[in-house]
């Protein structure tokens, strides 16, 4: 495998990025950087999902920025990711319940668009009109549909991007006509913007803006669709028809899980990230608006926005997945740390009872995917374990007791989130971020 790493060997305190994939992540793919050992990464971030999803020739369901290379990092390591600042920089933007129309994919519309009138896959197309056919093949002129809106809505956000609303008909009609603009995508992004599709079956609906990354992740060791890599789209590769079929092994030792659409990836949260390739390939986007656990809808508010990332390096990472540090006020009720009376009326029940110390525990979340929703589970408690030196059934009592399983997306992205022995975290290099996290 040739390595995507830059051929300077001069590292940057900061790398800004404008650029974007293919909405493929391919490790031979020449990457920006280096970036010193605490350096700062700037992007302007593209719109996921339904932009993407309704431009043929991007090859993945999100255009995901160029990844940046970190000096010094090696497969077997981990990059530890404070998420400095997200803001978000759409005026407008539009979602829904999709449906997959037959004829317009080879085996996945997300990864092999493909025109039924003509026969090409990944096909150029632009955009005439608006609504819902408005997107039509170069090749042939017909409409392009890979993906149809099933029920939608245009959602525009207040100045201050506190909150959002959804629109009647003819304010939605009003943004589609000048769809770019509204949705503020980057210059050099080339998807088509979901506005266009005017949607507007759920107007008058008031929404609470809560900015995250649904991207931010290492780039995989083999190159896969942006969107698929996770454990559970990521199961929609192995045997499938077009070009980047792979075998369940390979999903499992290629992906980074960097697909989480997990909300508490917020402003303030650290992510610890594993490194596949040299230099890890640090790459974000798919940014939310807002969004509920689940996103059981399938998609949600995407947005362009603005991102500010600091980055360091995290020697010997024991495990292959992600590891978060969400805000206090994202942990569940459990998994917060300890208040000062509780600590204390710990130890009066320790020196009642003869129990020496109590233990000193810090919050932790680990993340598990994969295709389904109980397989998930059973990869973050395994990923847990693996992480602290523990069994599998002392995280189970942990999570039960003192934490909490989280769904971060269905079909199949969880966090294990618990209160985890502080000396464990330490083993591995991850206990000073558990302490500047929470003030321990």
């Amino acid at each position: 495998m040739a390595d995507g790493t830059p051929k300077t060997t001069a590292a940057c305190r900061s790398v800004v990025v404008h650029g974007f994939t293919n909405s493929v992540l391919d490790p031979d793919a020449p990457m920006l950087g280096p970036l010193e050992n605490g350096g700062t990464i700037i992007a302007n971030t593209a719109p996921g999902c339904w932009g993407p999803m309704i431009t043929p020739s991007l090859r993945g369901g999100h255009e995901v920025t160029q990844p940046v290379a970190v000096a010094g990092a090696e497969p077997g390591d981990a990059v530890a990711i404070r998420i400095r600042d997200i803001t978000v920089t759409s005026i407008a933007t539009a979602s829904g319940h999709d449906s997959s129309p037959e004829g317009f994919c080879l085996g996945d519309p997300y990864v092999a668009a493909r025109c039924p009138t003509c026969d090409r896959v990944w096909p150029e197309t632009h955009v005439e009109g608006i609504g819902q056919d408005a997107v039509k093949c170069d090749g042939c002129g017909n409409p392009m549909t890979p993906f149809r809106i099933v029920h939608g809505y245009t959602v525009t956000f207040d100045e201050t991007r506190a909150v959002g609303l959804t629109l009647p008909q003819p304010a939605a009609e009003k943004i589609a006509h000048a769809a770019d603009h509204y949705a503020a995508l980057p210059d050099e992004s080339r998807q088509h913007s979901i506005l266009v599709y005017a949607p507007s079956d759920m107007p008058g609906a008031l929404v609470r803006m809560r900015p995250f990354l649904g991207q931010l992740g290492t780039c995989p060791s083999k190159a896969m669709p942006d969107s698929h890599n996770a454990g559970d789209f990521g199961a929609f590769l192995v045997g499938a028809p077009h070009a980047y079929a792979i075998t369940a092994e390979e999903l499992a030792q290629h992906k980074t899980d960097g697909h989480m659409d997990i909300d508490a990836v917020r402003p303030g949260a650290i992510l610890v990230c594993p490194v596949k390739v040299p230099g890890a390939g640090i790459y974000m986007g798919d940014m939310h608006a807002g969004q509920g656990d689940g996103e059981i809808a399938g998609h949600t508010m995407d947005v362009a926005g603005s991102v500010t990332l600091q980055v360091e390096l995290v020697k010997d990472y024991p495990i292959d997945g992600p590891v978060l540090f969400p805000l206090v006020e994202d942990l569940p009720p459990l998994a917060r740390p300890f208040t000062t009376e509780e600590k204390a009326k710990g130890a009066r029940l320790a020196a009642q009872w003869g129990v020496e110390r109590l233990e000193e525990v810090a919050p932790v979340s680990v993340i598990g995917t994969a295709a389904n929703l109980n397989d998930a589970i059973a990869n973050g408690l395994e990923r847990a374990a693996k992480l602290l030196g523990l069994s599998v059934p002392e995280i189970r009592n942990r999570a039960t007791i003192n934490g909490a399983i989280e769904i971060g997306r269905a079909p199949g992205v969880i966090q294990v989130t618990f209160l985890a022995p502080l000396d464990r975290l330490d083993a591995v290099g991850l206990g000073g971020y558990a302490r500047e996290q929470y003030n321990l």
